[in-house]
């Protein structure tokens, strides 16, 4: 058996990148819920937990979630964080709720907060103040980029938001893309913004970087870019086992980029 991450391999190949082990800092998966049942969230643990480090219930999906408590306690029971989109967040922000937000957070036993902006308009001073409020309690993830596919963010503002969001105390940043992948970092066509990526990645350390890309083509781009550890967010409940084997070279798409390490 060949051991990577913590699970065991059924079978032994050469010139298998290295993984990162979990709990990791980078090579980070983070899974998108948008509503899974109880019994299909317990098949996704079973059959793909290993590889999942976080799970988003996505943007404010978990307001009208059947059995939230219960859904949210088997995945940290499996040892595997999870935490409420940061649209949730904004719409109790934007409602002057923010200590009913808390409240929920404590609810529910969450070490994980995103903080974002993609949808209200907020000053960016005021986001940091409450990144480093929230990050006195909790592990903050701060979302950078809008939802707007009309709003086109310039690179350098890209790196100013990420390093003073880093500053005022987010454990990681996001790069935005939406659950569709077409916005914020990439082209209405799903297409990456290469010049913005690689601008931000001259400025911003890699592993601080989740990056979102639910797409397959993205997720290759990054992988190609970043390498196998790069951190990737917003994946499918059903891609995650697909996205270990283009980590590992184990699809077509990667499958050569490590054969003569």
């Amino acid at each position: 058996m060949h051991l990577i991450l913590g699970a065991k391999m059924n079978y032994f190949l050469k010139n298998i990148p290295d993984r990162t082990q979990k709990p990791r800092e980078s090579g980070y998966t983070m899974v998108m819920d948008k509503g899974l049942s109880i019994r299909e969230a317990e098949d996704m643990i079973e059959s793909s937990g290993d590889f999942i480090d976080i799970v988003k219930l996505g943007w404010a999906t978990s307001y009208v979630t059947s059995h939230l408590e219960k859904k949210i306690k088997l995945y940290q029971n499996a040892g595997i964080p999870c935490y409420l989109g940061g649209t949730l967040f904004e719409a109790f922000v934007i409602r002057d709720q923010f200590d009913d937000f808390i409240r929920v957070v404590d609810k529910y036993n969450l070490e994980h907060v995103e903080v974002s902006d993609g949808s209200i308009t907020m000053s960016h001073d005021e986001k940091c103040d409450y990144i480093q409020q929230i990050s006195k309690n909790y592990t903050v993830l701060s979302e950078v980029g809008s939802k707007d596919a009309a709003k086109i963010i310039p690179p350098y503002k890209w790196i100013d938001q990420m390093q003073t969001e880093l500053e005022a105390g987010a454990w990681k940043v996001i790069g935005e893309a939406r659950e569709s992948g077409n916005v914020g970092l990439f082209r209405d066509s799903g297409e990456v913004r290469q010049g913005l990526v690689e601008e931000i990645l001259t400025q911003i350390p890699k592993d601080k970087i989740l990056w979102e890309a639910p797409q397959k083509s993205q997720q290759v781009w990054f992988i190609k870019l970043c390498g196998t550890n790069v951190n990737l967010g917003n994946i499918a409940t059903n891609e995650v086992i697909p996205l270990e084997t283009i980590r590992l070279g184990l699809r077509g798409d990667t499958f050569h980029d490590h054969l003569t390490t």
